[in-house]
């Protein structure tokens, strides 16, 4: 029998694996799936971070918890998962989403720098989509992989905004998605991105400062920044059966910027 719109989108019983979760695009993800009825683990380095939010999010009536890893350590990765799963019995969906930048002339830019932020943004995503699918996912033929990349992995940057390993690294989300999606379709397991552009962050403090905020929401269409409202609807629909039939894409969530600067 055919599913109402309410059915499709509905959580309930799944349990979800948000890393980066603590604040910002990952805390408004992590707060869409369990607004949908979704249990979380939401996970990031700083314990007292994840305390506090995992607090807030359950004053809301949403059921989290948390644990602290560091996603650019294979060790730590493997240890989220193991007792993600020993807590929750299952990873149903997997947010992608810790990662770093770093702001130099291409020149300039340090080998050490380069090197952690892809090993977060990069190297981090392959493991523990590797580790989630081969604990959970593809012995139950069932899974949602959300990666979060970036309209900055869709082109080149505006002048004076000089973060080539990050849109290197973005990039390479984006075609990460492509490819696993094309691997693991046969596990009905879905893979799909997510390109913010423009939203105020604890990571983009500095840039907009530097930038101007006003000056980059006029470079929209829409004529704003992002808000926190703008991940949840794309969120919900590729990890729920509302996007059963999508795998291997990305979307721009970002007012139109990438439609009309060659995205």
């Amino acid at each position: 029998m055919t599913r109402t719109v309410q059915q499709l989108f509905d959580l309930s019983g799944k349990t979800a694996l948000v890393t980066g979760g603590s604040r910002g695009l990952g805390l408004q993800m992590a707060r869409a799936l369990g607004e949908a009825g979704a249990r979380l683990m939401i996970s990031s380095r700083k314990a007292s971070d994840l305390e506090q939010t995992v607090a807030t999010l359950k004053t809301e009536g949403l059921d989290a918890q948390w644990l602290s890893a560091d996603c650019a350590q294979e060790a730590d990765i493997h240890r989220l998962t193991e007792q993600t799963l020993s807590r929750m019995g299952s990873i149903d969906i997997l947010v992608n989403n810790a990662g770093a930048s770093w702001g130099a002339p291409a020149e300039d830019h340090p080998l050490e720098a380069w090197d952690k932020v892809m090993n977060l943004n990069v190297r981090g995503y392959f493991l523990l989509s590797q580790a989630v699918a081969k604990a959970s996912m593809i012995p139950r033929r069932s899974g949602r992989i959300l990666n979060v990349a970036s309209i900055a992995g869709l082109a080149g940057n505006p002048v004076g905004m000089h973060t080539i390993a990050y849109n290197t690294s973005k990039g390479a989300v984006i075609n990460f998605t492509r490819t696993l999606a094309g691997e693991w379709g046969r596990y009905g397991i879905t893979v799909n991105a997510i390109c913010p552009g423009f939203f105020p962050s604890k990571m983009t403090h500095g840039l907009l400062d530097k930038l101007g905020a006003d000056h980059l929401a006029s470079q929209a269409p829409l004529n704003r920044l992002g808000d926190d409202e703008d991940l949840k609807g794309l969120t919900l629909l590729y990890a729920s059966d509302a996007g059963k039939h999508i795998t291997g894409q990305w979307l721009a969530v970002d007012g139109g910027v990438s439609a009309v600067l060659g995205g």
